[in-house]
């Protein structure tokens, strides 16, 4: 098997965006999952904020944003239908990666991740700006979900037969201590903790972190389908990630059906804060 990437369109690198920071048909965004300690503080040259609290999720419900929240943040945003949209941030591209997922349940059809995200262009002292762009609005048609990359709990819950038999699989993309439930969130986390601790039954624990090399870029596709496989994560399942909100579970999410190519990959966004506080929901722990 070839070593490049399923799908390399979606992945670019640092010089890339470098060479178009002046491209009228390129938008930079970051999306951090704390902008006040990043993007003001300095960001790349031309890029608008996505604040993943406030912007990719629903002000009021336990939901991500809506249609026409997308259609009003992408056009004040200066995104049209035909803009390229290139998306960096925090923690190796978490939540950068969490609004890629969002956008592509939504159908955007050209979002694409700046590999190694906000570290490495630190890392090779590429330049920042405390400027804030004021991009020119653009009509950007309300879109339409494709539910085929979203799982939701009770079709998660019908699955677990089949993860069971071997047919389908869950892959848990928390740290070791949240799998077995020893912990509930990370200690940064405190106001995201669940009711029980432990793992949905049958999930493998494959840390979203093992997907990325010590410079927050990603692994070779070699590397990573030997990662998936031993785990027992094939190419002719169903495949489900979770983590805690969503947002870990992108990234692995973005590895299994981008880099690697597999064709059934779901992610459900409710996670652990969802199971871990439903009233009867199976769980395991050692």
């Amino acid at each position: 098997m070839s070593d490049a990437y399923a799908h390399p369109e979606v992945l670019v690198e640092t010089a890339w965006v470098a060479e178009h920071l002046s491209d009228p048909a390129v938008r930079i965004a970051e999306v951090d999952y704390d902008p006040v300690a990043n993007y003001q503080m300095g960001h790349i040259p031309g890029s608008v904020l996505l604040d993943w609290r406030r912007d990719i999720n629903d002000p009021v419900r336990r939901d991500i944003l809506g249609p026409e929240q997308l259609s009003r943040l992408f056009g004040q945003s200066g995104i049209g239908p035909g803009t390229t949209l290139v998306l960096y941030g925090d923690f190796n591209n978490w939540f950068a990666a969490f609004a890629f997922w969002t956008f592509k349940y939504y159908g955007v059809a050209d979002v694409r991740l700046m590999n190694g995200g906000r570290r490495k262009w630190i890392d090779e002292d590429r330049p920042l700006t405390r400027e804030v762009p004021s991009p020119p609005p653009t009509h950007y048609p309300v879109p339409r979900p494709d539910e085929r990359l979203r799982a939701y709990y009770d079709e998660v819950r019908a699955l677990l037969p089949e993860v069971r038999s071997g047919k389908a699989a869950l892959v848990d993309v928390r740290g070791p201590k949240e799998f077995t439930g020893e912990i509930t969130a990370p200690p940064e986390y405190p106001n995201e903790h669940a009711q029980r601790g432990g793992h949905i039954p049958g999930a493998a624990n494959i840390p979203w972190a093992l997907a990325v090399r010590e410079d927050g870029t990603f692994k070779s596709r070699a590397e990573l389908e030997d990662l998936y496989r031993s785990k027992g994560v094939l190419p002719d399942r169903e495949i489900v990630t979770y983590c805690r909100i969503g947002e870990r579970s992108s990234h692995t999410w973005f590895v299994l059906r981008y880099l690697l190519g597999y064709p059934d990959v779901r992610n459900y966004d409710g996670s652990w804060t969802e199971w871990g506080n439903q009233i009867r929901s199976p769980i395991e722990k050692p």
